[in-house]
C-alpha cells in the first residue's frame, strides 16, 4: 500500500453521527487544518446532511463510502467521526472494490466497525487512528501531537522496527468541542503495565463497544493464537465495561491473544466502585498472565497515535513499550 504524501486526495465519509452537520464549526477548522498540510480533501456525498442521529441510511452510507472506494484519485479515506451504527452499513460496502485497489482506510470509534470488516473480507491492512472532526477539529497543542504522529506513520519513510513514541501529556477535557473557550488540562502521561512479559503478533481490535455490534459474524476478523488485541472505549461506565470485556472472554479470544494493549479509557467514572477498566479486564483473565499495556494511546483522547490492524507489534509489558515490527507500508 503506498505512502501517503502531500497533495494526495483523502476522502472523508460519515459512516454513523453526522458531524459535518452537528459539529460543523469543528469539521471546518479540521478541513481547513489538513489543508493547511497540503491535502486535498474530498467530501463524500452525504457532507452536510443528517438524519438526526445518522448521516443517512445504512446503503446510503455504504454508497457514500463506496464512492470513495472506487475512486482512482483518493489515496486516503477517513471517518469524519464514529458515532453508534456503522455495524448496519457492513452488507451494502464493496469489499471487492477495496482489494482491486486498496487504500489507506483510517477512523476510530464506532468506525471499527468498518476497519475490521474491510480487513475480514480482504485480508488487506486497515487503520486505527485519527478521524477528520475530533482529531484535527482540536486545537493546540493537541492537534500538532496527533498531527506528527501521523505524519510520522503515513508520509514519512519510518525505520522499521518503529517504536510508538509516549507524548508528555494527554487530555480527556471535554472542553473546546465547537470552539475554544478555556485551555484543556493537559495531563502527565503514563502508560502502566497491567501484568508483566513479552509478546509479538497480529494487532487486532479497535473499539470495545463497537465489537459488540457485529462479533461473530462474517464481517469480524476471526482471532488466532498468538495475535496481540488492542481495546479502547470511551465514557462508558463500568456496567458496560464488563459486559464488553465478559463479551471477549465467552468468545474464548482471551484464552487465544498473546498480549493486550488496553487504550486509555475517556471521560471514565468508576461509579464509586474504584474499578478501573484494567481491574475489570484483570477479572475476566480470572488468572491468565498474558502481557497487558494499559493507559496507551491508541485511544479516544489526545494525542492519538495510528496503528495498522493486521500488522504484527511487538509489546514489552514490562519496559511499557509497542514496537511495530512488520512494515505498513511501501517504502
Amino acid at each position: 500500500m503506498k505512502r501517503l504524501k502531500q497533495g494526495d486526495t483523502i476522502g472523508i465519509f460519515s459512516p454513523s453521527s453526522p458531524a459535518t452537520v452537528n459539529a460543523e464549526p469543528r469539521y471546518k477548522r479540521a478541513k481547513v487544518f489538513l489543508e493547511s498540510k497540503g491535502f486535498i480533501v474530498k467530501e463524500g456525498n452525504l457532507t452536510g446532511k443528517a438524519e438526526e442521529y445518522r448521516s443517512g441510511t445504512p446503503k446510503e452510507r455504504a454508497d457514500e463510502l463506496n464512492e470513495l472506494l472506487r475512486d482512482p484519485d483518493v489515496t486516503m479515506i477517513m471517518s469524519t467521526i464514529g458515532g453508534t451504527n456503522s455495524n448496519s452499513m457492513l452488507p451494502y460496502i464493496d469489499y471487492e472494490a477495496f482489494k482491486q485497489n486498496p487504500k489507506l482506510v483510517v477512523g476510530y470509534s464506532d468506525t471499527t466497525a468498518i476497519l475490521l470488516a474491510l480487513y475480514a473480507k480482504t485480508g488487506i491492512p486497515t487503520f486505527y487512528g485519527p478521524a477528520l472532526v475530533p482529531s484535527f477539529g482540536e486545537f493546540e497543542p493537541l492537534v500538532n501531537d496527533t498531527y506528527r504522529y501521523f505524519e510520522k506513520y503515513f508520509l514519512k519513510v519510518t525505520d522499521c522496527p518503529y517504536e510508538v513514541p509516549m507524548s508528555d501529556y494527554w487530555s480527556d477535557e471535554p472542553v473546546n468541542w465547537l470552539e475554544k473557550t478555556t485551555e484543556k488540562k493537559l495531563y502527565p502521561n503514563e502508560w502502566v503495565t497491567g501484568n508483566g512479559g513479552v509478546a509479538e503478533g497480529r494487532l487486532i481490535g479497535g473499539n470495545l463497544n463497537t465489537m459488540y455490534g457485529f462479533i461473530g459474524s462474517p464481517y469480524f476478523p476471526e482471532i488466532k493464537q498468538g495475535d496481540i488485541l488492542l481495546i479502547e472505549d470511551c465514557t462508558k461506565p463500568p456496567s458496560v465495561v464488563e459486559k464488553n470485556l465478559a463479551m471477549l472472554k465467552v468468545h474464548g479470544i482471551f484464552e487465544k491473544v498473546a498480549g493486550i494493549i488496553l487504550g486509555k479509557h475517556e471521560l471514565y467514572d468508576d461509579l464509586g466502585t474504584g474499578k478501573q477498566p484494567l481491574d475489570l479486564l484483570l477479572e475476566q483473565l480470572d488468572g491468565l498472565t498474558i502481557p497487558i499495556l494499559a493507559e496507551f494511546d491508541t485511544c479516544h483522547t489526545h494525542p492519538m497515535h495510528p496503528l495498522a490492524i493486521g500488522k504484527k507489534v511487538k509489546l514489552d509489558a514490562d519496559a511499557t513499550t509497542v514496537v511495530c515490527t512488520e512494515r505498513w507500508l511501501d517504502v
